[in-house]
Formats: C-alpha cells, structure tokens, sequence
C-alpha cells in the first residue's frame, strides 16, 4: 500500500540521487524553500498537480515513481533505452550477465 511515508521517502531518495537540494528542489518548482522538506518529514503531501511537476522535475513518469521496483528510474530508463538499440545476440549476452549478478 502507498502511504505517505513511501511518498516521503521515495522524494526524498531520487532527490538525493539527482543530487539536488531540498531548497533547491523547492525553489525550483516554484515554491518555499521549505516545501519539498515538509513532504520528506511527513509534514505536508504534494497536490496531484505539484506531484506531476515533482516527476517532470526528477525525469521521471508517476508509474516509475510508484515503482518500488525500480531503485533508480533514470539510469534504468537510460538502460530501457540503449537495450532497444541492441541486437538478440547482444541482449542474451547481458541476460546471461545480468543473471550470474543476481
């Protein structure tokens, strides 16, 4: 179940990974310096609207947002994408990879 601490911490964790302050973040959606803090500390939720700006701003879709999955939707997007350039040789040789790293 998604709860406001998943939503917290999900903003919190691909922030961080786009390194990018909290304040900054804030200011940069056109806010409080405060605002992105007070969703991180379970103080306020984002509009819907605000929600779909916070995605937009970290380059991420609300599906891979949601997706608890998916530790770091940008590189595996960036990934999603040089795999479709990739011939069936080439993609069995990273499955065989990927498997031998799980």
């Amino acid at each position: 179940m998604i709860d406001a601490d998943f939503i917290a911490s999900r903003i919190s964790d691909l922030r961080i990974k786009k390194n990018v302050s909290a304040r900054d973040m804030s200011l940069s959606l056109g806010q409080s310096q405060s605002y992105i803090n007070n969703i991180e500390n379970k103080k306020a939720l984002p509009s819907m609207q605000m929600f779909l700006y916070i995605c937009e701003y970290l380059d991420i879709s609300p599906k891979d947002f949601f997706d608890e999955e998916i530790n770091s939707p940008n590189a595996f997007n960036e990934l999603i994408k040089s795999f479709k350039r990739l011939n069936k040789e080439q993609i069995d040789i990273l499955l065989a990879v990927a498997e031998e790293m799980k």
